[in-house]
């Protein structure tokens, strides 16, 4: 077997600040310095070795001059920032620069990073999700039908890793509703989502693997006893990272469920054209019936992130479950067998 050189681009926490009046969680996509040795460790475990590309500003400034090393597929887990085509930015350099990538391509982490967008691709495709309406500012309000009955819940339109997200994005009346997209509009400079608040339990669905990806088992999100928000959400947020948070896992996961989000997760991982793997969530309603939320192709690799858990369920090390996810993107670009 060949040796491989894969480069690896990532956004490491502390290296963004976001500038004045930048919100709490402006870096809250980065990772820790663990989750880039993880990766590593697996490239390693492959046989094959990394090579750290810095964030994509270092990449670009080394396209510029040339300097780029040679190499035979590279990986990224950088988020950017600012924009909803941030996380794009190192997979278009990489097309640029004629190097084959693992995971999904510049297009499709655009479209995902674009919750509205998204729901739209997916709902077409037959994935059963909640309406939903997106505007750009509290004025915009005025005249415009409501998704749904209140409560209902606003985020930012194209942010990740639950950023923007307060014990607030519940709002239980107009005047509520009114003050939540204002504070997003100001503190993200973003458009606004606002959908019905799904009161069932929330579950994520990763899938590794194409044609068809396959779905990991399936793990339950703990909800914020009060707001029913989802306690990873709230954990880290201003106003509530200093008070102590109570937690409940209110859903069931029957096998029949789990199959059930299984098959959407795919369906959503096709219609997205989402390559090598993902994160799929999903929140039951009232009725107990499954909605997508999001998908998310550019997922946390940490090892206290939704892999690190699947790991230890599975049995196995964190290092041997991404060497599998590495190896299944090397396959499909023809690099292995």
């Amino acid at each position: 077997m060949r040796t491989l050189a894969i480069g690896l681009a990532y956004d490491l926490l502390g290296s963004y600040s976001g500038g004045p009046g930048a919100p709490s969680d402006a870096d809250a996509e980065f990772e820790p310095e663990a989750t880039v040795e993880v990766l590593e460790a697996a490239i390693s475990r492959l046989g094959h070795r990394p090579v750290r590309l810095g964030n994509p500003h270092a990449l670009l400034a080394k396209a510029g001059k040339g300097e780029v090393p040679t190499l035979d597929a590279a990986m990224t887990i950088a988020e950017g920032f600012g924009t909803r085509n941030r996380e794009a930015w190192v997979p278009v350099l990489l097309e640029m620069l004629a190097v084959p990538t693992i995971g999904s391509d510049a297009l499709t982490l655009s479209l995902s990073l674009d919750k509205a967008w998204t729901k739209d691709i997916v709902a077409a495709a037959g994935v059963p999700l909640a309406p939903h309406l997106s505007v750009r500012s509290r004025s915009e309000l005025a005249g415009r039908a409501l998704p749904g009955a209140f409560p209902l819940f606003v985020k930012p339109r194209w942010e990740g890793t639950a950023k923007g997200i307060a014990a607030t994005s519940r709002v239980e009346d107009p005047e509520a509703l009114a003050r939540e997209v204002e504070r997003v509009v100001r503190a993200y400079r973003q458009p606004v989502l606002i959908e019905p608040f799904l009161s069932g339990a929330e579950y994520t669905v990763t899938l590794i693997g194409n044609s068809p990806p396959r779905p990991l088992p399936v793990l339950q999100r703990a909800l914020e006893h009060d707001t029913g928000i989802g306690l990873h959400a709230l954990e880290r947020h201003a106003t509530t990272a200093n008070r102590t948070l109570r937690h409940r896992l209110p859903g069931e996961l029957s096998p029949a469920l789990e199959v059930r989000l299984g098959e959407l997760a795919q369906r959503a991982f096709d219609a997205l054209e989402c390559r090598d793997f993902a994160r799929a969530d999903f929140r039951l309603d009232a009725a107990g019936e499954p909605r997508f939320l999001e998908m998310n192709p550019l997922p946390t690799f940490s090892p206290d992130g939704s892999f690190g858990i699947l790991a230890e369920l599975l049995g196995r090390p964190l290092p041997d479950l991404l060497a599998e996810v590495i190896k299944g993107g090397l396959i499909r670009l023809g690099l292995a067998a």
